[in-house]
């Protein structure tokens, strides 16, 4: 077993997920591969169970009985994570926006520079982000800079989905408490653990966008995290410093 486990959650995703487990499997050092299908109807978990065999114990696939959100998809996939005592957590998006290249340069960030969380960033050096249009680049990039208003974090892209955690920053962050659902599961991740003073390190990559398989962004998850920001920082005043209760 790896020390080093990406995890990709699915929701019809038949086209993209057999190539983006190959490709993961393909790199050095070696990973594990978890991913969290939610009951995808085109077939996807179906796809995975087929490739098992071909990786000798490496590839996993936790299965959920509904669609339930992405923020949902990765507490359950740390959790599988933390019980089987893999160092180094990843989180990844399925439709290839994020380049499985980068892995290492996000472990390396985390294993050797000593971040306990390492954040591929879309904005740290400047805006790079593929095959968007412009108003959806505007509207990513301004979020964030709110995001840092609100929150204090200086983090450039908190919002981003790619990242790698050690396994004693998900042990400090209370996983149970945890409230969002979409993208602001992302935002709520990186704040906790910005207030339990764990260094982050922004590693820079190019975002590009899907070419196959349906975008779950909608206006609902846009909204919980504009307004959730709000309310993480409202409660962040009323906690005390490690406080996991």
């Amino acid at each position: 077993m790896s020390n080093y486990i990406v995890i990709i959650p699915t929701y019809n995703e038949k086209e993209n997920v057999e190539g983006i487990i190959r490709k993961v499997m393909s790199l050095q050092p070696m990973f594990d591969v978890l991913i969290v299908d939610d009951n995808s109807p085109d077939g996807t978990a179906h796809i995975v169970k087929g490739l098992q065999e071909g990786f000798n114990g490496r590839l996993h696939l936790l299965e959920r009985t509904e669609k339930n959100g992405l923020g949902t998809a990765y507490i359950a996939g740390f959790k599988w994570c933390l019980d089987r005592h893999y160092q180094y957590i990843f989180e990844m998006d399925a439709d290839f926006s994020h380049n499985p290249d980068d892995l290492p340069r996000l472990l390396e960030a985390c294993e050797v520079q000593g971040a306990g969380l390492s954040v591929g960033s879309r904005y740290i050096t400047g805006v790079n982000v593929v095959n968007w249009p412009i108003s959806r680049v505007i509207m990513s990039y301004y979020a964030s800079a709110y995001v840092r208003f609100i929150t204090g974090m200086t983090i450039r892209d908190s919002t981003a989905g790619f990242v790698c955690y050690k396994r004693e920053t998900l042990q400090t962050i209370n996983l149970d408490k945890i409230k969002f659902k979409g993208y602001a599961f992302q935002i709520e991740m990186k704040f906790k653990a910005y207030l339990e003073d764990i260094r982050i390190i922004e590693v820079p990559i190019i975002f590009t966008d899907r070419t196959r398989g349906t975008s779950k962004m909608s206006k609902k998850i846009f909204r919980e995290a504009f307004f959730g920001v709000i309310e993480l920082k409202i409660n962040s005043w009323f906690r005390k410093k490690n406080d996991r209760k």
